[in-house]
């Protein structure tokens, strides 16, 4: 029997802790950037979070340009003109100060300025043939993940396809994740990122593709998500929480980037791409119910996510521990829809989708959830019919 090797990616430079952009020119000149193009979005901009990074970058003797034009989810339009931007400004790197939007336009940016031609003939697994320019991601909140990861997420709108692009061309030279960043982001906006690294974590760990130090990861990350989610929704000015969010969601992203996600993400892409719903936000409304169809193809792994979740095996009438690990995971998914609801996380009719646009789209957005890829790694198929049924339960929650 032959043992089964696993790759593990990551960064090569990962630094956390309270003010730690601070070193984002020392990273910057190690990485041999002399000129970097800035990229983030008006909101970011306006917490002067892109204007300390590029502070640390005078100070370490680069220049820097600022596209702040990511208004929406990632488009190719961003893309076109953020590399406008990096070739008028003659930039040699590119730095993502913000939440996954910037920094998977980010990620496009340099890998395509090295590499030339369109996005689109970039998607799908390893389409890249050069390496990027120098990246490095400064995420803005607890959630995405996509500072550790080879991927990149882009809308065609044009054919209202949201584009996965896989590649190590697209793997950030450096992430820095410093917690002081996060505690601007709105109530709504941390629950929905929160949410959504909480969802990378579980899909990581059912994942078919998961690993021994993935689980490690998905683990941890589950705990203080489920511990600390909820305080740094009610005062994001408490910093323990901040922290212990900011850890998790690099330990989540970590372990899903090197396991891969499931059902629920293949899913949300199509929700994106048909109605602009965020993405962190997308998968917030389909965990729940993607749990409860999932949970009997892997018992044990739902049981274990239940226990790290705080869930504890209730004794039966003679002392002993009587519930099955089929019990506890149907616990722990209730679990998740409890602090989900608990966050005000909108079900998709109460977020404003048009019932009769989403009826005649719902087959294509679950023919395009299977063709994502993503739907294989569950450990319960699902068909057309079964995810239009899920669509259903997450549309009236």
């Amino acid at each position: 029997m032959s043992a089964v090797a696993h790759i593990f990616r990551a960064p090569r430079r990962i630094v956390t802790g309270r003010g730690c952009a601070s070193h984002v020119g020392s990273i910057a000149v190690e990485a041999g950037i002399t000129a970097a193009l800035l990229v983030t979005d008006p909101n970011v901009r306006a917490t002067g979070a892109a204007d300390r990074v590029r502070e640390s970058l005078s100070a370490a003797g680069i220049s820097a340009i600022i596209y702040d034009g990511v208004i929406t989810e990632p488009v190719l339009e961003y893309v076109d003109a953020a590399l406008i931007a990096l070739r008028d400004g003659h930039c040699d790197g590119v730095i993502a100060v913000g939440g996954g939007s910037a920094i998977d336009i980010g990620k496009a940016v340099a890998a395509l300025a090295t590499n030339g031609g369109s996005l689109v003939d970039c998607q799908g697994v390893d389409r890249f043939t050069k390496p990027a320019l120098p990246f490095i991601a400064v995420p803005t909140t607890a959630g995405t993940g996509s500072e550790v990861t080879r991927v990149t997420v882009v809308t065609d709108q044009q054919r209202g396809v949201k584009m996965m692009l896989m590649s190590d061309a697209l793997l950030p030279y450096a992430a820095i994740d410093d917690p002081l960043l996060t505690v601007t982001a709105p109530p709504g906006p941390t629950a929905a990122a929160g949410i959504d690294a909480l969802t990378h974590a579980i899909e990581a760990y059912v994942s078919k593709r998961a690993q021994p130090l993935t689980d490690v990861l998905a683990l941890a990350a589950i705990t203080a998500i489920s511990q600390s989610l909820p305080t740094a929704w009610a005062n994001g000015q408490d910093l323990e929480a901040r922290d212990r969010m900011m850890w998790a969601q690099l330990q989540a992203g970590l372990a899903f980037s090197n396991s891969s996600v499931a059902l629920v993400h293949g899913m949300a892409r199509p929700l994106g791409a048909q109605f602009h719903v965020p993405h962190g936000l997308a998968n917030a409304m389909l965990l729940p119910a993607v749990m409860r169809f999932s949970v009997s193809a892997a018992p044990q792994r739902y049981a274990a996510i239940a226990r790290a979740l705080g869930v504890s095996s209730e004794p039966g009438a003679s002392g002993e521990l009587s519930e099955s690990d089929a019990q506890l995971a149907h616990r722990g998914a209730a679990i998740v829809e409890s602090l989900v609801r608990s966050l005000a996380i909108p079900t998709l009719a109460a977020y404003g989708i048009d019932e009769t646009h989403f009826r005649r789209v719902i087959s294509r957005m679950a023919e395009d959830a299977i063709a994502s890829g993503s739907p294989a790694n569950n450990p319960r198929p699902a068909s057309v019919d079964e995810m239009c049924a899920l669509y259903e339960e997450a549309f009236t929650g």
